[in-house]
């Protein structure tokens, strides 16, 4: 069901984009808008985790640079029976990760720098799972297929604005909309499409919280690091994130916290709510809150770092490895 549910929001958004076409240049702005959403839909199947983590500026890292978190990885995507998919840090104090690839056997992991230097061992592990889950899932392909078309209707609104798409005013091709027609594109389609774009990961993170619980084996860790991170989240804006809004509900807490979106408009479902469904899960596996990790202190976190370093738990990983902790 909630795959039929996410192909019907993706046919939906794709629909949106088909009438903005259609509502600015009539049957030419309705082809037109088709093989732009066919050309973003192909692109995003085979492009999508390249491009995102271009975006965020994200390195990838081996046993060399970062052990411990890629051992972690490892560990869990074994018990999660998923391929060993490549691992990513982005150099952002924001604590947040999240999961690209247009199927396991080409899916990346990704954690911010502020992440892994907030989180222990523990919380870590719950966030690391979560985000298997979605590459489980097929949901890193789902979602990064509604970044990319819902970031073309938002563009491609933009653009009309000027008038930089096809041009004059002949109402006759627009089915007599006219400038009514226009306005509801520029207005109504973007807010649409981010709507759709809500749903989607909505109706995802609760179904990837409990599988990742599932995964790592304890539910309250991942409780834990919810309420850590989306505290944090608050106070540290992510200016890539707030760059590049359409990609928000990739992460597995709202990015763009940072800045006070309002929650009406959160890409992510509320996080009380989350952590409340994996408590009540925890007491369905009968686990306590004393193997929780919900006191445990987080590790370390340095004291600085220039750009293009990379910190675990206090230790920085661009000079030779030494364990964790």
């Amino acid at each position: 069901m909630n795959y039929l549910k996410t192909a019907m929001l993706l046919a939906l958004l794709t629909g949106i984009f088909l009438v903005l076409g259609a509502l600015v240049g009539g049957k030419t702005g309705l082809v037109f808008a088709f093989f732009i959403a066919l050309a973003t839909n192909a692109f995003s199947l085979w492009k999508s985790d390249s491009v995102v983590l271009h975006m965020f500026n994200a390195q990838e890292v081996t046993d060399a640079t970062a052990p411990e978190l890629v051992g972690i990885v490892r560990d869990l995507a074994r018990q999660a029976e998923l391929p060993m998919p490549r691992v990513y840090i982005m150099n952002n104090p924001q604590p947040n990760a999240f999961a690209t690839g247009r199927s396991p056997s080409h899916a990346a992991v990704c954690a911010s720098t502020g992440l892994l230097e907030s989180l222990d061992r523990r919380e870590l592990s719950g966030v690391i799972a979560h985000e298997l889950s979605h590459i489980k899932n097929r949901d890193t392909l789902t979602m990064a297929v509604a970044a990319t078309i819902g970031g073309a209707v938002s563009m491609f609104a933009q653009y009309m604005q000027f008038g930089m798409i096809f041009g004059g005013n002949r109402d006759g091709d627009r089915g007599g909309l006219g400038m009514i027609g226009t306005l509801a594109a520029i207005i109504i389609a973007p807010m649409a499409a981010g709507l759709v774009q809500m749903a989607i990961s909505r109706s995802r993170e609760y179904q990837a919280d409990r599988m990742g619980a599932m995964i790592c084996g304890n539910p309250l860790w991942l409780a834990s690091a919810l309420h850590r991170i989306d505290g944090a989240a608050r106070r540290i804006p992510n200016e890539e994130a707030e760059a590049i809004p359409a990609a928000a509900h990739m992460f597995i807490i709202n990015p763009l916290n940072g800045h006070g979106v309002d929650n009406l408009f959160s890409t992510h479902p509320n996080v009380e709510n989350r952590i409340a469904a994996l408590e009540a899960l925890a007491r369905e596996m009968g686990v306590s809150s004393g193997n929780s990790g919900m006191t445990s202190a987080p590790g370390s976190a340095p004291r600085g770092g220039a750009t293009g370093e990379v910190w675990i738990g206090g230790k920085n990983y661009t000079k030779p490895p030494s364990p964790w902790g």
